[in-house]
């Protein structure tokens, strides 16, 4: 059996990285760069390239940060892989941010049980729950975006200990502590490449890699797009 090739790029938060799978090998970059997504990304993906002495037409899939996130920098994201995977001829797998982070704290922690939330501006987060389980996080209820007030009377106090990853957390980490009974901080503030692999990988074998004309972003907050619009409300 070949190996799987799969090239993994995100640009929805502050943080751009790339990372690539070939079989068991994993390559990757990651660089904090607001707003110099667009300068960073494609040189990160030819140099991961350049370094396994693959080429995009090697490739079995390329994987996306689908968002939550930037409005902006999930379609840059999604623009990236979409060329890529055109020229390329590969299929796309779009990949939770907020599932990356939790797969993040695993990665770096050894977390099982993880609550992801990111920023979301207007004194909102992009959230959710998840645990580990048959090797990969796997999303507990729905992802949504709230104020952190709402969040916190709507799910409840969870029982026992959790790990907190993402900005929303440090942001409105006094109303958020309210979600579990222990919450324990991590490094993890962004999103990486190279944890949307193994959630990729999965993804693949499932046979829910997609057309690149297939792949859609998810906002959570469909209103963003309007905000800064003249005369809308």
């Amino acid at each position: 059996m070949n190996e799987l090739k799969i090239l993994a790029v995100d640009t929805a938060t502050e943080a751009c990285s790339a990372a690539l799978l070939v079989g068991e090998q994993l390559f990757s970059r990651w660089e904090e760069a607001p707003r110099d997504h667009t300068r960073k990304i494609l040189p990160m993906v030819q140099s991961l390239l350049e370094e396994s002495g693959l080429g995009l037409s090697d490739l079995d899939a390329i994987a996306f940060g689908r968002g939550p996130g930037s409005f902006t920098g999930v379609r840059i994201g999604i623009g990236v892989a979409q060329g890529l995977a055109f020229g390329a001829q590969v299929p796309l797998i779009g990949i939770s941010t907020l599932a990356a982070m939790a797969q993040g704290a695993y990665r770096q922690h050894g977390a099982t049980r993880v609550l992801a939330a990111i920023d979301a501006r207007m004194n909102e987060v992009y959230f959710g729950h998840y645990e580990y389980r048959a090797g990969h996080m796997q999303l507990v209820g729905d992802e949504v975006v709230s104020d952190p007030e709402t969040l916190v009377v709507a799910r409840g106090q969870q029982a026992g200990s959790f790990t907190s990853v993402g900005t929303g957390f440090e942001s409105y980490g006094e109303p958020l502590n309210g979600l579990a009974e222990v919450l324990q901080g991590s490094v993890v503030r962004f999103p990486a490449a190279l944890d949307m692999l193994p959630l990729a990988r999965t993804a693949w074998l499932a046979g829910e890699a997609v057309p690149v004309e297939q792949a859609m972003p998810v906002y959570l907050r469909d209103k963003v797009t309007w905000k800064k619009l003249p005369g809308r409300e």
